[in-house]
């Protein structure tokens, strides 16, 4: 156990008592709303017992406290997620989830201007893409088709198919990739019976 959460614990028996006695209350009526013996409640409070979960539930509301004020525990720092651009052929992809496996949700920047002869890819899985700003060029197949924001396009990524910027301007797309072949299902409000 680390020292940081030896010193949480240790002083967990203080601030039981300094609590209790905020509350005007006898270990015997802290005992009787917690279920909690009288001589638990005792050791908890020297510090001769260690407090376990358990013990710490009832405790905590019964003073009307969170776990967290009954050990005064760490701040746990900045929750945000703070991922990393990577830039894989020429492209920023920008990765907005991080869970393994599944569908993976990435932002991405095209740069524009790049006028090279598409080179068509082939690998498992399946993509959505979705045209934030700019205009994508989409080459899938035998198809070769433009794309202009707020328009969206999905494919078997076992097809061959190349995307870039259609021009001189950057492009930014929505991608919604499952490399096991999931594909995005969207829901669509039914049609009411008036319709």
């Amino acid at each position: 156990m680390d020292d940081d959460m030896e010193q949480a614990l240790d002083s967990v028996g203080p601030r039981l008592r300094a609590l209790r006695k905020e509350r005007e209350a006898t270990l015997a009526d802290l005992s009787e709303q917690t279920g909690i013996s009288v001589s638990t409640l005792s050791r908890l409070e020297s510090g001769s017992r260690k407090p376990t979960l358990e013990l710490l539930l009832p405790l905590a509301k019964a003073h009307g406290v969170t776990l967290d004020d009954l050990v005064d525990a760490p701040p746990t720092g900045d929750p945000r997620v703070h991922m990393r651009p990577i830039t894989r052929h020429g492209m920023i992809h920008l990765p907005l989830t991080r869970r393994p496996g599944g569908i993976q949700a990435y932002k991405m920047i095209i740069p524009g201007g790049s006028r090279s002869e598409p080179d068509l890819k082939v690998h498992e899985g399946y993509d959505w893409m979705y045209v934030l700003n700019g205009n994508l060029r989409v080459v899938l197949g035998e198809h070769d088709f433009v794309m202009k924001p707020g328009e969206a396009a999905e494919f078997d990524t076992r097809t061959p198919h190349w995307f870039g910027s259609a021009d001189e301007h950057p492009v930014e797309i929505l991608s919604l990739f499952g490399s096991q072949g999931e594909r995005a299902h969207l829901r669509a409000k039914p049609k009411s019976k008036a319709d």
